[in-house]
């Protein structure tokens, strides 16, 4: 029988054992870690993330704002149930909402751990377009995006050392502080926006190009106000015609929802 610490380390050997050109700038599409080390990096990675912000008074404590997180989890699970998301029990899935009313953005790290600022909930329109940007964060993570734009920004030794615990606690603290100002390349964004499709139609609960709603308030910001998310998940091209156009293949848009949830989370932020 194999040792199951063996079946961890075995993928690191074989990642020590490359050239330190394919480490340091591994080619788009390829992951070099296993799933057990999305995780653990994941897991890292939030717990930094989680100390950053809470350091900053930012972080909302899910024992201090119960109702919010109930209203929030309801639409991640569904979006999650879908019955598409290929890592469902392996990853743990949490949300955390980040108190920034001037920033509207959203990000996930490696392993599924999704992080919202309060300020995106509030420049939504309703709960469908909500859903559609929770899919495409989730889409990212269970696509395992999020580990592929780490390996190219910070390079794979780093992030190993980090998963075996011989790196500094300083590089962590790096990466988390940078987390949400990474830029997804817009392959893996063209990918996203499809799967968040995907995923809604699903539910057969949301409208399928609810992530096209919000792009579509974004764009008409103009430049000054702009939200965060469009300078980290650049418009691969097309974007608003591409999401509407799967909706109508798979034939769920039009879909309305009760607000009264939504609503009621944005005032509670």
């Amino acid at each position: 029988m194999r040792h199951p610490l063996l079946t961890f380390l075995l993928p690191l050997a074989v990642v020590a054992g490359l050239t330190t050109a394919a480490i340091t700038k591994p080619q788009q599409g390829i992951n070099l870690f296993s799933i057990n080390q999305d995780i653990a990096l994941g897991a890292q990675v939030a717990k930094q993330t989680d100390s950053l912000y809470r350091a900053k008074g930012q972080l909302l404590e899910r024992s201090r704002n119960p109702r919010a997180y109930q209203l929030l989890d309801g639409v991640v699970k569904r979006v999650l149930d879908n019955g598409n998301i290929k890592y469902r029990t392996q990853f743990p899935w949490d949300v955390q909402i980040i108190k920034d009313d001037q920033t509207q953005n959203a990000f996930a790290t490696p392993g599924g751990h999704i992080y919202v600022f309060s300020g995106l909930i509030k420049f939504l329109d309703n709960e469908n377009q909500l859903a559609g940007v929770l899919g495409h964060e989730i889409a990212h993570a269970d696509r395992r995006h999020s580990t592929q734009q780490l390996q190219q920004q910070y390079g794979t030794s780093l992030l190993l050392g980090l998963v075996l615990g011989n790196r500094s606690s300083n590089q962590l603290v790096q990466i988390a502080a940078g987390l949400g100002q990474l830029k997804f390349s817009r392959s893996f964004e063209t990918e996203a926006d499809k799967y968040s499709t995907i995923y809604l139609n699903g539910t057969r609960y949301y409208s399928c190009d609810g992530a096209a709603g919000f792009f579509i308030k974004a764009e008409k910001q103009g430049a000054a106000g702009t939200p965060e998310f469009l300078s980290t998940h650049p418009n691969p091209g097309s974007r608003i015609q591409n999401i509407q156009r799967s909706a109508q293949q798979l034939g769920c848009t039009g879909k309305s929802v009760s607000n009264s949830n939504f609503e009621e989370l944005k005032r509670l932020l």
